[in-house]
């Protein structure tokens, strides 16, 4: 696995301390419209750099689960998105009417946020594990 320098790895810290920041005073609803970019340029930074550790190796199963982290990534900047838009109703104007918008849209990003948390968790055990056994 390719190692991050210490200005990657400063930005790659910084962005899950955003994120974690953001994704909890956004949940106690304090400053939720400041919040909300907080998270999403967590968000960004923490992908970025963690899509900059490219594993340099053969193994197929590390490989799989970059990819599954690359999932997880995506799905982090979608619920920052949708957290941005849970705050601000950007995407109210795109549906009919407001319950249709209120049932498919709003505050679905603790779903997403969800989803890419436990694939994060599971993926950075895995690889830890088979990087351990090379």
């Amino acid at each position: 696995m390719k190692k991050l320098n210490k200005i990657q790895t400063i930005i790659f810290l910084c962005g899950g301390a955003l994120m974690v920041i953001g994704a909890g005073c956004f949940a106690f609803m304090v400053w939720q419209k400041v919040v909300c970019w907080l998270f999403l340029v967590g968000t960004l930074m923490f992908t970025v750099m963690q899509s900059a550790q490219i594993y340099e190796g053969r193994s197929l199963t590390i490989q799989r689960l970059k990819r599954i982290q690359g999932i997880a990534n995506l799905l982090f900047v979608l619920a920052g998105i949708s957290m941005v838009d849970t705050a601000n109703l950007f995407f109210e104007s795109f549906f009919h009417n407001r319950i249709d918008y209120l049932v498919y849209l709003y505050n679905k990003w603790v779903v997403l946020l969800l989803i890419a948390a436990i694939l994060e968790i599971y993926t950075t055990h895995r690889i830890s594990h088979e990087l351990s056994k090379e």
